[in-house]
């Protein structure tokens, strides 16, 4: 059996399942990238495999980094909207043969780790204000 190639794959998964754009499983992979690098950095060896909630904090991480306050907006125009989504495409990849899984990995990994508006939105936020605190009465000025 011929491996199947990256962008080939695509071209299935997108036909096969439309909910999710093209650059959404291209950002994916590279998020996976960016996180197996991450944990080098962290755990200082090869890391062999990573976790539906350790490649969502990579996702998080990554999609901040690359889209900044424009990451729901990216999100939105790629069918993403939540955790599941993720976990969704993972399998998709998974199920074309782009990415492999342990026996431990299942869908239910990628449920309610994170609510996309307080990791995506929240951290471009405005800051509250400062209540105001009652000024000090100024005198009244005498007139000469």
């Amino acid at each position: 059996m011929q491996k199947i190639g990256f962008a080939e794959a695509l071209d299935s998964m997108v036909a096969s399942d439309p909910r999710y754009q093209r650059n959404a499983y291209v950002f994916l992979r590279d998020a996976l990238d960016f996180t197996t690098k991450q944990q080098k950095k962290i755990k200082g060896a090869t890391v062999r495999h990573v976790s539906g909630p350790e490649l969502l904090d990579g996702v998080r991480q990554y999609a901040l980094k690359e889209f900044g306050p424009m990451v729901m907006t990216v999100f939105d125009n790629w069918g993403v909207h939540s955790c599941e989504d993720i976990g969704n495409m993972v399998f998709n990849l998974i199920d074309a043969g782009i990415f492999g899984k342990t026996a431990e990995d299942s869908i239910e990994d990628f449920k309610n780790v994170y609510d996309f508006k307080e990791a995506f939105v929240k951290p471009f936020a405005p800051a509250k204000p400062a209540p105001l605190k009652p000024s000090a009465e100024v005198p009244a000025q005498k007139s000469v």
